[in-house]
Formats: C-alpha cells, sequence, structure tokens
C-alpha cells in the first residue's frame, strides 16, 4: 500500500536481549546516563553517547531494550 512503512524485524548475535522501560535518563554534552527498568526493583544502567540518546529519542517511560554482548560477564555470590 502506498505511504505505508513495513517495520523490519532486527535479528541480533547478542543473546542477552532483556527488554524494559527507561526509568531515568541524564543527559549531558557528550554522554546520557540510562537506567532501563527490566522488572519491577531490577536495574540496568549504560551510558551511551549523546548523539545515540537522540537517534533512540529515549525518554522516561518508553519501552527499550538492554542487549548485552560481553566476552566476560562477572558473577558473584554473598559470603
Amino acid at each position: 500500500m502506498a505511504g505505508e512503512t513495513k517495520r523490519k524485524k532486527m535479528k541480533l548475535s547478542a543473546r542477552n536481549v532483556l527488554k524494559g522501560k527507561v526509568k531515568s535518563l541524564k543527559k549531558g554534552p557528550i554522554s546520557s546516563l540510562v537506567v532501563l527498568e527490566i522488572a519491577p526493583g531490577i536495574e540496568i544502567v549504560s551510558t551511551i553517547t549523546a548523539e545515540s540518546s537522540a537517534a533512540l529519542k529515549l525518554k522516561k517511560g518508553r519501552a527499550a531494550y538492554a542487549i548485552i554482548k560481553a566476552s566476560s560477564v562477572l558473577i558473584g555470590v554473598d559470603d
């Protein structure tokens, strides 16, 4: 149909994709601090460029994903 945009699904090599909502966003001139709540009381914090924050149109309450691809993930336990 004319004027309709098809939405493409993205495939990622990362195995850890966690959906959440932006709980807070602290914008700076160079970087932004994004707090993503993935479950009640469970948050992931990321620092991204200010340019990326603007391109993603991040704002409080918006759905977003934490996509984790790392060569090492640390695990800890309580004594």
